[in-house]
C-alpha cells in the first residue's frame, strides 16, 4: 500500500513538468533567423554571384593555361599548360554549377507559382540555366539535363542526355525567356547585381547568349541550316529579338567591394587569392607579344594618344624593365624567369598600373564584343548581310573600350580612324581579299582577347574552330593535342554507375581526347 501511494504521489508531481515540456513545443522549435520559405528575389543574387566565381577560378587555373594566356613556371607534374592535369580537375565546376542550377530552377518556378506570378524572374531563371547548362555540356559532353535537379523528388541517379538534345532544348528555353521578358514585369533592383533590375538588358543578354550557342553547334551538318536560319532571323528582327548594342549591355557583375571582406560583391580575386599567389603565373608570350606589337592600349599606356592607366589589364613589367612573355609548352627546366605577370597591387594613383586583382571589371558573363565577332563570322560565311569588316572593327573597339574607357567604342566617331591607324601600325588590319580561313584567324585572334577572363569560352572556341593558331612547345604532353573535354567526376562514376556507363557507351571513352558531339565530324 505504501509503495502504491508513493508511485501515485510521484506521478502527480511529474505531471505538470511533463505538460510543460510539450506546451508550445512547435513554436519554440521554429528558428526565427533561418527562413523556411523563400522567393525568387531572395535567390537570384546569390545564384549569380556563386555562378560567376567558379568560372573565374577555372578561367585562371585551367583555361588561361591551356589557351596560352598565362603559363606556370613550375616544372612539376600535372601542369595544365602541358596538357597534363589530374582527373580531380573535373570535380569543381560540376559540383559548383549543378548547385546553382538548382537555385536558377527555383528562381523560375517560385516566380511561376507565386501569388502574383512574375514573368521576368521566370525568364531570368531560364537564362541562368541555359548559361550554366551550356557551359557544363561544352566541358563534359553528355550530361544529366532533362531529369537533373530532381533530388527533391527522389531522383539522385539521373540519366545522361545527349548533347544534341540538350542544345535543342536550350534553344527552346531561350525562346521562352525572350517571350517572358518581353512582358516587362518589374523586379526588385537589389535582387539583380548584374543589370540592376533592367529587364530590357536581360532580354538582350538572353538573345546574345542564343547567338553564342547557335554558332557553337553550327558546324554540325544535321543542324547547320537550322542555326544559320535562326542567326539570320535574330539579326533581321531586332524588335522581336533584341541583342546587345554596346558595352553598357555587357552581362557582368561589377565588383563594388574593393578590398573589403564584408561587401557581398567583393571580387573573389581579392578574398579568395593571396596577393603573392595572384601574380605567380607568368603571362604567356602568345598573349602579350601581339598587344605590344600593336601598341594596344590595354597594355601600353605611353601611346601618342596618351591613354591613362585606369582600367587597363594590369600587366607588370618584368624586373629590369621591358615587357617579357614566357613561351608556353617549354621543356622542363627551360622556363624564362623574367616573365611579366598580372598585378595584384594598385599603383595607378602614382602613374603606374591598376591592379587586375582589384579591378571591378572581372566578373564577366558575356561581353558585347563577343556578339560582334559572332556576327563577323556569320557575315564572312555569308549567313547574314552586313559588312564583315565593320563587325570586326566594332568588336575590336568594344573589346578595348571595356578595359580602356578613353578608347572610342563608336567606330563611326571622328577619332576612331586615328586610333585604328595607331593599332594598324603594329601590322594588324582587316583584309577583305583574304581566304576564309585567314579571315577566321583574324576574327578569332581578336575574339580571343575579347574573351579574356570569360570562364572557359576561349577553350570552347578553339576546340570549335582551331583558331587562333597556338604554337606548340616541345614540352607538351598528350601528344601535343589540345584536350577536348574534362572527364566525368570520379564520384559520379561510383554514385551513378548505370547511367555513367550508358553515357560512355554513347559518347565514347571517358577520356580528355574524346570529342563532344559538336566537335565530331
Amino acid at each position: 500500500m505504501k509503495k502504491q501511494l508513493l508511485i501515485a504521489c510521484m506521478v502527480l508531481v511529474l505531471m505538470p513538468a511533463l505538460f510543460s515540456c510539450t506546451k508550445g513545443f512547435k513554436e519554440m522549435n521554429v528558428d526565427p533567423i533561418n527562413v523556411v520559405n523563400t522567393s525568387s528575389d531572395k535567390l537570384l543574387a546569390p545564384a549569380l554571384v556563386s555562378s560567376i566565381w567558379p568560372g573565374m577560378s577555372r578561367n585562371r587555373s585551367f583555361n588561361n593555361e591551356l589557351m596560352q594566356v598565362t603559363v606556370s613556371q613550375s616544372d612539376g607534374d600535372n601542369s595544365t599548360f602541358r596538357y597534363a592535369f589530374r582527373t580531380s580537375m573535373s570535380d569543381y565546376l560540376w559540383n559548383a554549377w549543378y548547385v546553382q542550377l538548382t537555385n536558377f530552377k527555383q528562381v523560375d518556378s517560385l516566380a511561376r507559382t507565386a501569388a502574383t506570378p512574375n514573368a521576368s524572374y521566370q525568364g531570368i531563371g531560364k537564362i541562368g540555366r541555359a548559361w550554366l547548362f551550356s557551359n557544363l555540356t561544352d566541358i563534359y559532353g553528355d550530361i544529366p539535363y532533362f531529369h537533373a535537379l530532381e533530388g527533391d523528388q527522389g531522383n539522385v541517379t539521373p540519366a545522361f542526355d545527349r548533347q544534341k538534345d540538350i542544345y535543342l532544348d536550350l534553344f527552346d528555353q531561350l525562346e521562352k525567356a525572350n517571350d517572358l521578358l518581353a512582358k516587362g514585369d518589374a523586379i526588385i533592383e537589389s535582387s539583380d547585381p548584374v543589370y540592376k533590375g533592367d529587364i530590357s538588358k536581360w532580354r538582350k543578354f538572353g538573345n546574345s547568349l542564343y547567338l553564342r550557342l547557335l554558332l557553337r553547334i553550327s558546324g554540325k551538318a544535321e543542324v547547320a541550316q537550322l542555326c544559320q536560319d535562326k542567326i539570320r532571323q535574330i539579326i533581321e528582327d531586332p524588335a522581336a529579338y533584341p541583342i546587345m548594342t554596346g558595352n553598357a549591355d555587357c552581362a557582368r557583375l561589377l565588383w563594388s567591394g574593393g578590398t573589403s571582406s564584408t561587401d557581398p560583391y567583393t571580387s573573389p580575386y581579392v578574398n579568395g587569392i593571396r596577393t603573392q599567389d595572384f601574380r605567380s603565373p607568368s603571362i604567356c608570350s602568345f598573349f602579350l607579344d601581339p598587344l605590344i606589337q600593336w601598341s594596344d592600349p590595354r597594355v601600353v599606356s605611353s601611346t601618342p594618344y596618351g591613354y591613362g592607366s585606369i582600367g587597363r589589364l594590369g600587366i607588370a613589367q618584368a624586373s629590369g624593365g621591358g615587357w617579357f612573355g614566357v613561351r608556353s609548352g617549354y621543356l622542363p627546366g627551360q622556363a624564362d624567369p623574367k616573365g611579366c605577370y598580372f598585378q595584384s597591387y594598385d599603383n595607378s594613383s602614382s602613374g603606374g598600373t591598376k591592379s587586375l586583382q582589384q579591378s571591378s571589371l572581372t566578373g564577366i558573363i558575356m561581353q558585347y564584343a563577343e556578339v560582334q565577332f559572332i556576327l563577323a563570322e556569320a557575315a564572312a560565311k555569308g549567313w547574314i548581310s552586313g559588312n564583315t569588316k565593320d563587325y570586326f572593327y566594332q568588336g575590336m573597339a568594344s573589346a578595348i573600350n571595356y578595359w580602356v574607357p578613353d578608347f572610342p567604342e563608336d567606330t563611326a566617331s571622328a577619332d576612331f580612324d586615328a586610333h585604328l591607324d595607331l593599332l594598324s601600325d603594329g601590322g594588324f588590319m582587316w583584309d577583305d581579299n583574304a581566304s576564309l580561313d585567314d579571315k577566321m584567324e583574324m576574327i578569332h585572334i581578336q575574339k580571343y582577347y575579347a574573351l579574356f577572363l570569360t570562364d572557359l569560352q576561349q577553350w570552347f572556341e578553339y576546340r570549335r574552330t582551331g583558331h587562333p593558331v597556338l604554337p606548340k612547345g616541345g614540352g607538351l604532353s598528350n601528344g601535343g593535342v589540345m584536350p577536348a573535354r574534362l572527364v566525368y567526376p570520379v564520384y559520379v562514376q561510383a554514385a551513378n554507375p548505370v547511367n555513367y556507363k550508358a553515357a560512355v557507351a554513347a559518347q565514347g571513352p571517358d577520356e580528355i581526347n574524346t570529342n563532344v558531339w559538336w566537335q565530331k565530324p
